[in-house]
């Protein structure tokens, strides 16, 4: 039981952060975290499906969440939290395939999905073509992902954190 009660806590404080986060981010930077294209700060919160499948409905029942409270398009509640569900299945999948300790592939899979799935949202909702869409949402996934994201996880992985937190 004790580990259930863990793995629910987890996910809701996962879920919480990622909405605060990218909530705060839009108040201090107007519409940065839910235009077309966009930086989401909150995404380097990802790297946590390395160390906690509870990462995994966390982060997409935060994507929903704010894609809720924003008044998004409903197509965005079930794309959105899709493409975030099957980025952080991939990289926990992932988690154990490094180049160096430094887990690339994964760090990968948000951009990945999010260009794929994401991109092809925004094709059909404001036009600008599926590939044009794809690339500049993944370019942004990226972004957060290969500098915020590697920041968390080495912060995580130095201090020991990563055992501290979900083991």
């Amino acid at each position: 039981m004790r580990k259930n009660t863990r793995h629910l806590v987890h996910c809701a404080m996962i879920a919480a952060l990622y909405m605060v986060l990218t909530h705060l981010q839009n108040l201090l930077i107007p519409g940065s975290a839910s235009f077309a294209i966009q930086f989401r700060a909150s995404e380097a919160l990802c790297v946590l499906a390395f160390f906690t499948p509870a990462a995994i409905p966390g982060l997409t029942l935060g994507t929903l969440l704010f894609n809720i409270s924003t008044n998004a398009l409903p197509l965005d509640f079930l794309m959105g939290s899709a493409a975030t569900f099957l980025a952080a299945i991939s990289m926990r999948g992932c988690r154990n395939i490094t180049i160096k300790g430094y887990p690339l592939l994964g760090l990968l899979m948000p951009a990945l999905w999010n260009g794929l799935i994401i991109g092809w949202e925004l094709a059909v909702i404001i036009g600008g073509g599926f590939w044009y869409n794809a690339i500049t949402v993944a370019i942004g996934e990226l972004g957060v992902l290969l500098t915020l994201g590697s920041a968390l996880y080495y912060a995580l992985r130095l201090r020991n954190l990563d055992k501290k937190l979900f083991s």
